[in-house]
């Protein structure tokens, strides 16, 4: 590794409840989609990891699943792996939004804690506020905890996130470069390939059909075009059915959308062939929850 004089590095933990705009915080500081997006809450399962080189400092941002009260076994894998990075961190982002209120800020930050890291409240989605209002919801959340700094930002449009990220470097140990400067993620090609399958999946179904979906690839040959066969589980035959749609066309629709992400991601053309299998309460199972590949 290499150590420059006056370099910082570290890693930042990102936390906050779901649908927050963690994941899109990320995907806009790197000016690539690194993890996945959709107006649904819990959409993030696993920790994410974005890498973001300056002049001075390399930040290893660690997006994570939202904060929720568990009630399943893939629910409960979701919540212990976003606060198990806190314990990898140097730093920790707590971000919230409009939505969120004094009581919802303290029900997360006794967790802060434990850790002893320094804490930045970020107070994200500030173009779906009243300007007048910004300042004193910052100070209202920012009065809950002893946070190292309080930033209002908007990941939709880039407000404040420079003013960030040079907060965030401040508090970073002076520290190696952990990786080359030209990567963005350490996150393997084809993690991010079932994750953007199950982006689409997302976006596409209603109810309680995302939540019950879990993506394994199967096979990947790289090539031109590069084949990639993957599997989409659901819970159960009547959401089968509905990821299937009449004639195949709902898987249709699902697999060429994807295809498109995936080809953008690795730069060739891409042959996608997608199954659907029924794994029958799989969310609720802690062997079927690793078998999926939350581990």
């Amino acid at each position: 590794m290499n150590m420059d004089k006056g370099f910082r590095s570290g890693f930042v933990s990102m936390i906050g409840r779901p649908n927050v705009g963690k994941s899109t915080f990320l995907n806009r500081l790197l000016g690539t989609k690194v993890s996945i997006t959709t107006d649904k809450p819990q959409t993030t399962r696993d920790r994410i990891s974005g890498i973001l080189n300056t002049d001075n400092a390399q930040i290893i941002f660690l997006d994570t699943p939202g904060i929720h009260t568990p009630n399943k076994a893939l629910n409960r894998y979701m919540v212990s792996k976003a606060v198990s990075t806190l314990k990898d961190a140097d730093v920790i982002m707590f971000m919230v939004d409009h939505r969120d209120t004094r009581d919802s800020v303290l029900d997360i930050t006794p967790i802060f804690t434990r850790v002893r890291k320094p804490v930045i409240l970020v107070f994200n989605k500030i173009d779906l506020v009243e300007p007048a209002t910004v300042d004193s919801r910052l100070k209202e959340l920012g009065s809950c905890y002893a946070f190292s700094k309080c930033h209002a930002i908007s990941s939709l449009n880039g407000d404040g996130i420079e003013d960030l990220v040079r907060e965030i470097v401040k508090l970073l140990p002076g520290g190696p470069v952990y990786y080359p400067k030209d990567f963005i993620t350490d996150m393997p090609v084809r993690f991010i390939c079932k994750e953007l399958i199950r982006e689409r999946v997302f976006s596409l179904t209603h109810k309680e059909i995302p939540y019950s979906v879990a993506v394994v690839i199967e096979e990947f040959r790289e090539g031109d075009p590069t084949y990639i066969r993957a599997t989409i589980h659901v819970e159960r035959e009547s959401q089968k059915g509905i990821i299937i749609g009449r004639g195949g066309e709902m898987l249709k629709k699902i697999g060429t959308l994807s295809r498109i992400e995936i080809e953008k991601l690795l730069g060739c053309k891409v042959f996608l062939d997608l199954f659907v299998s029924v794994t029958k309460n799989w969310t609720k199972d802690p062997v079927e929850v690793k078998r999926m590949g939350y581990r």
